[in-house]
């Protein structure tokens, strides 16, 4: 397993040498993008000239594209005026939009959470829809899903940080909403990710996968868990799947990392790792997990092609995260290096 997964990391440093090697347009963006966060009238100015995503107390608004998936909504600045003066607001609203990338046309791009208008009031006028983002991260394509997921995060930091943990006092932000500022002490806070290790361990033909009561039914995913204090990624993998299932992992292997926003903010750290066949009977704690199996590459193969989530669940259907989900990727990593191995024998 370890010498089958070796080059996935090759490929993965060569796909990040030749973004750093030829990429004079991506680091003018993230310049430019740097410089908005700490100019505050250059935001002003970008955001009266850039695309602003609508959320109502976090729920995005989307648009339907084709049978079954969904496309963010992309709004100027006049459109969003005239959304907020036809739905009896004044427009000041529009101050509270918060920075959250920038596209390749090096046109930033907003956020902005209008909770305190009429849901449906907008959405008509926008000719879409605010779906919750638990579904919606299943309906929009990856690149797309990962933006409305980072400014739904963005959003929710403020909303739950308006007070200094440490004096009490209201926090100011800046205009790109990079930060906050306690008014008494000038102490400056900023977004934060909580992490998380996720794991797919192998005993070298199976892989394990497990599920939370609050999973949807049928869906299986690989282990995971919060990062205790002062631990380092792999004593995080390693007691996670002790206390989960009773393994005792070897030969963790670093793959990838991701944003997650379910709950919260979380930065999910995956990895491989693997137990000896020997030793891979397993004593789930079930109040951790609902359940816990290993999976055949066969098994994993069919689950693969259940579409995510399925319309109709059987008792017995099993069905995989989707595909822009660092769990989609150990498991697609792991169902490769098997079909490589089998093409070796």
């Amino acid at each position: 397993m370890l010498a089958l997964l070796r080059p996935l990391r090759i490929l993965r440093f060569a796909e990040h040498y030749s973004l750093t090697r030829f990429c004079s347009a991506f680091v003018s963006r993230m310049r430019y993008l740097n410089m908005l966060k700490e100019n505050d009238a250059a935001c002003v100015s970008a955001l009266q000239n850039g695309h602003i995503f609508l959320f109502h107390h976090l729920i995005p608004l989307l648009q339907r594209s084709d049978p079954g998936t969904f496309r963010s909504v992309a709004l100027s600045y006049s459109e969003v005026q005239s959304v907020l003066h036809r739905s009896g607001s004044d427009g000041s609203l529009l101050k509270e939009s918060i920075l959250i990338g920038c596209s390749e046309q090096n046109q930033a791009q907003f956020c902005l959470d209008v909770g305190k208008l009429d849901p449906a009031a907008v959405a008509k006028e926008c000719k879409g829809t605010f779906i919750d983002l638990r579904k919606a991260f299943f309906l929009l394509a990856g690149a797309e899903a990962h933006l409305v997921a980072k400014a739904q995060a963005l959003l929710r930091w403020h909303q739950i940080n308006r007070f200094s943990g440490a004096t009490g006092q209201l926090t100011h932000r800046n205009q790109a909403g990079s930060q906050r500022v306690c008014s008494s002490s000038s102490i400056v806070y900023y977004p934060k990710m909580s992490p998380v290790v996720i794991v797919l361990v192998s005993d070298g033909k199976r892989c394990l996968l497990g599920r939370q009561s609050s999973f949807p039914i049928g869906l299986y995913s690989a282990l995971a868990g919060f990062c205790d204090m002062g631990e380092t990624l792999e004593e995080a993998v390693s007691r996670e799947v002790a206390e989960e299932v009773g393994l005792e992992v070897q030969n963790i292997i670093y793959s990838s990392s991701q944003h997650w926003p379910f709950p919260h903010s979380s930065f999910m750290l995956s990895c491989h790792a693997t137990v000896s066949s020997a030793h891979s009977q397993l004593n789930v704690d079930h109040l951790e997990l609902e359940d816990a199996r290993w999976f055949t590459e066969e098994e994993i193969t069919c689950a693969l092609q259940v579409m995510a989530p399925p319309k109709r669940v059987q008792p017995t259907t099993v069905w995989l995260p989707p595909k822009h989900a660092v769990a989609h990727r150990l498991i697609m990593e792991w169902r490769d290096s098997q079909q490589r191995s089998e093409g070796t024998e």
